[in-house]
């Protein structure tokens, strides 16, 4: 499906040549002199490099439709992920690697909203924050409050945060799912 640069927003994907970009961030210029043109940032859904590029005014583009399905993440079977579709309750089997680094913050029962380009899985919507458990960290020691100091914490997931000093091992912690920051205690 074409679309013009100038119906350009923020979080649309593009097929381009090179690949599925989305826009994040474009402006439109009007110069004194010449034609308008509208300045994009793109980003490429599968390396995550991000490329800028000038396009003229009303030139047409190549729309991709991403399919967006609610699915909830059931179990690992060896290097696969087990997902359910929420609306059809078919399983699908997905690859570490078409997940990428979502997988520190997945636990079995947690939703995510997988994103299809055709049969092809391009995306992966997590909630801004999750709840995991610390498996393993130093145990905290009374009086020691200083303040700002971090440790670092295992969470069952296998991903390892920086925690303030007072989190102990089994407790649950939110952290949030595009930095891989500690928020607070759960």
């Amino acid at each position: 499906m074409s679309v013009s640069t100038n119906d350009l927003r923020n979080g649309m994907t593009l097929d381009l040549p090179e690949g599925l970009f989305n826009v994040i961030e474009f402006q439109h210029v009007k110069p004194g002199k010449g034609g308008a043109f509208v300045r994009t940032k793109l980003k490429n859904q599968r390396t995550g490099a991000v490329i800028e590029r000038t396009y003229r005014a009303d030139e047409k583009l190549e729309q991709a439709i991403i399919d967006k399905r609610e699915m909830q993440f059931l179990y690992r079977d060896g290097t696969e992920y087990v997902f359910m579709d929420t609306s059809s309750y078919d399983q699908l089997q997905v690859t570490n690697d078409q997940l990428g680094d979502t997988t520190s913050y997945l636990k079995e029962g947690d939703d995510a909203v997988l994103q299809f380009w055709g049969d092809e899985i391009v995306g992966v919507e997590l909630p801004a924050a999750v709840e995991l458990t610390i498996t393993e960290t130093e145990p905290g020691v009374q009086g020691d409050r200083v303040s700002g100091a971090r440790k670092p914490a295992t969470l069952e997931t296998g991903l390892v945060i920086q925690v303030p000093l007072f989190v102990n091992p089994s407790d649950k912690v939110k952290v949030d799912t595009r930095t891989g920051e500690y928020l607070t205690r759960a």
